[in-house]
């Protein structure tokens, strides 16, 4: 059982020039997406991917709950059943913790992501927000159904497969060489997103808390990469890449608690070989994710999918969100288009954008808004593009699955 932290080192990997070049890959990739879309537009953008990025942090976890119910539970309209409700809560917890993540990252911008208080966080907003069947676990040893305690570190020992955590009573001094060794401000140049791949890992390895580390490391990564600032993240997120590489992800998280087997493997306890294997994995991860979002959000293809999204709600070849709403006139995909282009139009502009009369083009622009396709902060306000989850599909396609897995 591990009692020192010198047992998890490296905590860095060394002698790869690759990783950097990767490294710097991401951030120019990702910078690029920033660039595609109205600042607006983004955000609209941004709030999507918020949803779709709990579906595949629970994904990961084994818990499947579909977007179109995450966007239900968001509006307070639970399923019945109270497993799948439970579910729908836990997406909810996880979109509420990034948000809380994101503000406390705005008015703390030199905080430490890697500080044990940050992370005894990150799991106390998490599971505050659970319901209590969702707090359980149960030793499979014993057979005893502990609760998980929002924030405290474990009072006891744990074995995930292979793997042994640290004495429990030795994790504070584990914590401790953790936040020291991944300070935000310790790392500069492109060593900061290596540094994140890393401590991913070692977070993981440290298995801090009873239950819900899967979860913490993935919202300790987003923060990392939000307090560096890697510019465009929250236009792509890793958790997605991660979810649909699920085996390869365990396999790589197993493969780096390695001990270390020779001189040809570092200096450290653990491997230096694997460690450099797992952040391959995750910085390539991070790059097949800015790859595909750059796809979906090149602005042609954008105005075309939403000119077919409209034409085909014309045709009723895809159902409307409401009975009232299955069809949808073409005129709709012009106000849609100058939303996406302008980013926030007022209402009169997007009347005139239409070419329809002042009436008829009143009726489209309410039925847009009523269906979430517009949103708007005020009753006469201007307007500005929405991606409710019966839209996002066809506009972003292969983002998520149409049907639960």
């Amino acid at each position: 059982m591990h009692r020192n932290p010198s047992e998890m080192e490296p905590l860095l990997p060394s002698g790869v020039p690759d990783l950097e070049d990767l490294a710097r890959e991401v951030v120019s990739r990702s910078a690029a997406l920033g660039g595609q879309l109205h600042p607006v537009t983004q955000q609209a953008v941004v709030e999507l991917l918020r949803l779709i990025n709990s579906y595949y942090s629970n994904l990961i976890e084994g818990h499947s709950t579909h977007p179109v119910d995450i966007e239900r539970a968001m509006r307070q309209d639970y399923l019945t059943d109270p497993a799948r409700r439970d579910l729908q809560m836990e997406n909810l917890a996880h979109i509420k913790c990034q948000r809380e993540v994101e503000s406390r990252l705005q008015e703390e911008p030199e905080i430490n992501t890697a500080d044990n208080g940050f992370i005894v966080w990150l799991h106390r907003i998490f599971y505050e927000k659970l319901p209590v069947e969702l707090r359980q676990v149960k030793d499979e040893k014993t057979g005893e159904v502990l609760e998980v305690v929002p924030g405290e570190i474990r009072q006891r020992e744990v074995k995930v497969a292979r793997h042994v955590g640290p004495a429990s009573e030795h994790l504070p001094a584990f914590l401790n060489r953790f936040a020291t060794a991944y300070a935000s401000d310790r790392h500069h140049g492109v060593m900061p997103i290596i540094a994140a791949a890393a401590s991913h890992h070692r977070l993981m390895w440290i298995h801090p808390f009873l239950d819900g580390n899967g979860r913490v490391a993935r919202l300790y990564t987003d923060a990392c990469f939000r307090r560096l600032p890697l510019h465009g993240y929250g236009l792509w997120n890793v958790s997605r890449g991660l979810a649909r590489k699920r085996d390869d992800y365990m396999a790589a998280l197993s493969w780096a608690d390695a001990l270390r087997r020779n001189d040809y493997g570092g200096r450290g306890n653990l491997s230096n070989e694997t460690l450099i294997a797992f952040c391959r994995f995750f910085l390539t991860t991070c790059l097949d994710q800015t790859t595909f979002m750059r796809g979906l959000l090149k602005l042609d293809g954008l105005l075309d999918r939403i000119s077919g999204y409209v034409s085909m709600r014309g045709a009723k070849l895809i159902p409307g969100p409401k009975p009232e709403y299955q069809s949808l006139r073409q005129e709709a995909a012009y106000m849609l288009q100058e939303a996406l282009l302008r980013g926030e139009v007022g209402r009169g502009d997007m009347l005139r954008v239409s070419g329809m009369a002042e009436r008829t083009g009143r009726i489209l622009l309410g039925q847009l808004l009523d269906e979430g396709l517009l949103v708007s902060d005020t009753p006469k306000g201007a307007v500005r593009l929405n991606f409710p989850t019966h839209v996002a599909g066809h506009l972003f396609p292969d983002l998520y699955p149409a049907q639960i897995a």
